[in-house]
């Protein structure tokens, strides 16, 4: 993995996540410097981290400004989508609460509308009617898929956006196999979690099953031919609801979650690496619970156990072999468990393959290939 941070795994894996969705190495690199020597400060300089990114992203819009002004969209939208991950890079490692952090939220999403406006692209945003209210989507239709398309629903992880998903190659690799992507920010997630309130919950089936009452209301899907794919704490949230919801036509994880509660209690045993800054806080606000104790008792119902064996459609899962974040362990217990599966697969990304750290962050074209090519050969 590109380590710009010395001894910083948090600001480094941010770095090698807004690169793998779409950032330019050389404007990331421009724009960190100065905090580079402040990185041994970890938490405590997280304000300055965001007044990197968050600089570069207002380049970004203006730079995008100067584009439409200048008559070339599609270039400002260019703009406007690398604007987006910036700031949502920056945004994404700040305490929960802060005015700023809201401020810079809703830039990102502002700069992403852009992208959507004049980018000549053909995705839609969407609302996922759930329990009352609704979710926000990105619905991105294959080009060429035909006049019902089959379709890839998209889960978020702990802390990711339905933006970052746009800007991972899983998009574009499923679209030149003729699979549109419907990708959510699903309770505890995105505007989801930032703008309504929505929480998470660990029956993600809830979600999943919303997901797909959607997506049969309109006339231009194979609702024969719908799967679901999670990335990061998706690898829980796609199994589950892929065991629950007999419509998903398959499922991928896309790096494995088996005993996520049980890492959270050594997590707090060993205060290791965290994968966002403020963690505690973090992870109460998605679990929308007031304490750590509060939340313990709700990551103990975060398991895969008893659950993966109820899966009877095609399941992959995929994991790095150098995760620092789940242990191989998680990836190889998950797909034993699968005993229900008809056609189930494990593949390990090893140094060779590339893309060995946590969801492959580090290089996601290649899980991201595999993923659409084994999901093609099924759908």
């Amino acid at each position: 993995m590109f380590e710009p941070f010395p001894g910083n795994y948090v600001w480094n894996l941010s770095v090698s996540l807004s690169l793998s969705t779409g950032g330019q190495l050389t404007e990331i690199l421009e724009a960190i410097d100065p905090v580079i020597g402040l990185s041994a400060e970890g938490d405590d300089a997280t304000s300055a981290y965001l007044d990197a990114w968050e600089g570069l992203g207002d380049r970004m819009v203006s730079l995008g400004d100067e584009e439409l002004a200048a008559g070339r969209p599609w270039s400002a939208a260019a703009r406007f989508e690398r604007a987006a991950n910036y700031y949502m890079t920056g945004e994404r490692m700040q305490e929960i609460g802060g005015r700023r952090r809201a401020d810079v939220y809703r830039k990102m999403l502002e700069a992403f509308a852009r992208v959507v406006t004049y980018g000549g692209e053909p995705v839609s945003r969407v609302e996922i009617p759930f329990e009352g209210g609704s979710f926000p989507g990105l619905f991105f239709r294959a080009p060429g898929a035909g006049p019902q398309t089959p379709v890839m629903v998209q889960f978020n992880g702990l802390d990711s956006t339905k933006e970052q998903m746009w800007g991972s190659p899983l998009r574009t690799e499923l679209a030149r196999r003729g699979i549109s992507l419907l990708m959510v920010d699903h309770p505890g997630t995105g505007e989801a979690l930032r703008l309504r309130g929505l929480t998470a919950v660990p029956e993600s089936e809830r979600w999943g099953s919303a997901c797909i009452d959607y997506l049969e209301s309109r006339d231009d899907i194979d609702q024969a031919r719908i799967g679901i794919v999670g990335w990061s704490l998706g690898g829980y949230y796609a199994p589950r609801a892929a065991a629950f919801e007999p419509r998903f036509a398959l499922c991928v994880a896309w790096g494995a979650n088996y005993h996520w509660g049980e890492l959270q209690k050594a997590r707090a045993r060993r205060e290791g690496e965290n994968p966002v800054p403020h963690y505690w806080k973090h992870v109460q606000w998605v679990w929308g619970v007031e304490d750590r104790d509060a939340f313990m008792e709700r990551a103990a119902e975060i398991s895969l156990a008893g659950v993966v064996s109820l899966i009877t459609v095609p399941f992959l899962v995929t994991h790095g072999a150098g995760d620092r974040q789940i242990p191989l362990t998680d990836a190889t217990e998950q797909f034993e468990a699968a005993t229900g599966s008809p056609d189930r697969e494990l593949k390990i990304f090893t140094s060779r393959d590339g893309g060995i750290e946590h969801v492959s962050v580090d290089n996601m074209l290649p899980v991201s290939a595999f993923i659409a090519d084994w999901v093609a050969a099924r759908l």
